[in-house]
């Protein structure tokens, strides 16, 4: 459908949306002139709503994925949904309470050198509460040559533009992630200093209430509207002249509908470099993620092939694997004694994660589909309308591999042994190497590399690190965590085109407000081994309430909420 001439499905939505826009434009006209103290005040506003709303946001988000609210898969829906947010806004306060006084957020920053003639600035830990998250860091890398200073006069640069052209900004929100679409509004709001409409993608459209509450503020002072439909008011949202920059999570597909138009015809715009948007448009797009296992000189014990099995089967299964940073493929050295019991252990934690509905539309087609052509594939129980799969020994030559070349989304995971060296250097070197020029996108990837082998390696993993084209790299960690750190970046790894857009364009979260064209990456780390067993893993069994406890704790600053937070993060610390 082109998205610049269809009609809206029901004309009584024409007259509600064109009072939305309007008074959205009057909204970021406002906004513009807004201090720096009202915007900080609506952020500790937005947390409370954010807090009240919660209880109904989560159970909206379960009822859309048929899990119970009481189980452990709810914990998933509070850290991913209010826990970000609520973090989200402590983290943009925070900063803008540094401006606010003249001061430089960076200023607390620790900031040192990494490989490439490039800086890398601390963003997590940010806070005291962070410690829930003990043994994990992470890192902006800003591109090569960007000086210290440059990033220090970048800090908020459209917030505090004066000249700055009011701007209404459309979202069309993910459907996958509840958090997803909330982010970017903050990120809308605060890195880009434009007001937001956003719509929510019909597979998550019942969550829309509860987040109208939680975002309640913003929209009575008019700088956000939030609504539900189908592609049709995709359509004549992006085409309504008061919008003037769109912002999408989703896939590529979509994406290249929008800017070039569907079919030959939208061909033939790109080719002539003729787009069919006439407005700027940012975006996040998945791709295929990869979880590089490094070699040791060493074996590694059973107990340490067990937990890195049971990690990577938790990467893959997060939200039933309908995640776009969710690992689809493993990459191994072939000649490493320990692949086979890798891989083994690998089917059995799949098998024994709980049995979850595989809720997306068109997981069933995408499932089969990335299985043509491998009739080895195992199936690993799971939702029976769409088993889990796992498919061992990727030719790794094979150019038009489905599971090198397209986000499945869904749970599927593929294994690939690299012929050549098990020694830790070469390896690595050849899985950059693949993992860059053979697998689509750039957004996320993560390497597990034992913490001897990382000393054994020493500068070589750094720069392996910085040799990775992702926007967002994890050692010893899934990005998933990662994604969450507030003031960490998210996006596609820079470089990319409107027709070549791969994972996509911009980066949002970012609420250290470096300039986005100072970015390149994140760089996050944890803990070899995990203690206590994450959130996010599929199968801790308190997570639902561990997740509910902290996202309270989190949310309050009075001091009649400590001692129940300090419990709950005790008891998560002790697993």
């Amino acid at each position: 459908m082109d998205p610049q001439r269809s009609e809206p499905a029901r004309a009584e939505l024409r007259d509600d949306l064109g009072a939305d826009l309007t008074a959205l434009r009057s909204g970021a006209e406002r906004w513009l002139r807004t201090p720096l103290a009202a915007k900080r005040s609506l952020l500790r506003e937005v947390r409370a709503s954010t807090l009240a709303a919660a209880t109904d946001w989560v159970a909206a988000a379960c009822a859309v994925k048929g899990i119970p609210t009481d189980s452990p898969a709810a914990g998933e829906e509070w850290t991913t949904g209010p826990y970000s947010v609520i973090g989200a806004t402590l983290a943009l306060e925070q900063t803008l309470a540094a401006l606010e006084k003249g001061e430089q957020p960076l200023a607390d920053r620790r900031v040192r050198r990494a490989a490439g003639d490039r800086l890398a600035v601390q963003a997590f830990p940010l806070r005291a509460k962070d410690a829930v998250l003990a043994g994990f860091g992470a890192e902006v890398w800003l591109r090569p040559g960007v000086s210290i200073e440059d990033a220090r006069a970048g800090v908020a640069r459209a917030l505090r533009d004066p000249d700055r052209a009011p701007r209404v900004t459309l979202v069309l929100g993910a459907g996958n992630i509840t958090g997803i679409p909330a982010l970017d509004v903050l990120t809308a709001l605060y890195q880009e200093a434009s007001a937001a409409i956003v719509k929510l993608n019909p597979v998550n459209a019942a969550v829309g209430d509860a987040m109208r509450r939680a975002f309640a503020p913003f929209i009575d002072a008019d700088v956000l509207r939030i609504v539900e439909g189908d592609h049709e008011l995709g359509a004549e949202l992006i085409a309504a002249p008061e919008v003037e920059h769109v912002h999408i999570t989703g896939s590529r597909a979509t994406h290249d509908a929008i800017v070039w138009g569907p079919g030959e015809q939208g061909e033939a715009r790109r080719s002539a470099g003729t787009p069919l948007l006439g407005k700027p448009i940012t975006s996040e797009l998945g791709g295929v993620g990869p979880a590089i296992v490094v070699p040791d000189a060493r074996p590694w014990s059973s107990a340490e092939i067990a937990e890195v099995a049971r990690a990577i089967a938790s990467q893959r299964l997060h939200n039933s694997g309908f995640n776009c940073i969710a690992t689809q493929l493993v990459v191994l050295p072939a000649a490493w004694p320990q692949a086979d019991a890798l891989v083994a252990a690998l089917r059995g934690q799949i098998a024994l994660a709980p049995v979850r509905p595989a809720y997306y539309p068109g997981a069933a087609e995408r499932r089969r589909a990335a299985l043509e052509g491998h009739p080895d594939a195992v199936s690993l129980g799971g939702d029976p309308a769409v088993p889990r799969a796992l498919v061992d020994h990727l030719v790794s030559a094979d150019a038009e591999e489905p599971l090198f070349t397209t986000e499945v989304f869904g749970p599927v995971l593929g294994v690939v042994r690299l012929p050549g060296s098990a020694e830790s250097a070469p390896f690595l070197d050849a899985a950059v190497a693949f993992a860059n020029d053979r697998l689509a996108g750039t957004l996320s990837a993560g390497l597990i590399v034992h913490p001897r082998t990382q000393r054994a390696l020493g500068p070589d993993l750094e720069a392996a690190i910085a040799a990775l084209r992702y926007g967002t790299i994890a050692v010893n960690s899934w990005v998933g965590p990662i994604f969450g750190m507030p003031a960490a970046t998210w996006g596609a790894f820079p470089g990319h085109t409107l027709d070549d857009v791969g994972s996509g364009i911009g980066v949002v979260h970012n609420a250290l407000l470096l300039d986005p064209e100072h970015v390149e990456r994140t760089v996050g780390r944890g803990p070899w081994r995990d203690r206590p067993t994450p959130l996010w893993d599929v199968r801790n069994a308190t997570a639902h309430r561990t997740a509910e406890a902290l996202t309270r704790f989190a949310a309050r600053d009075d001091l009649a909420a400590l001692p129940a937070g300090i419990a709950a993060v005790a008891r998560y610390l002790r697993g």
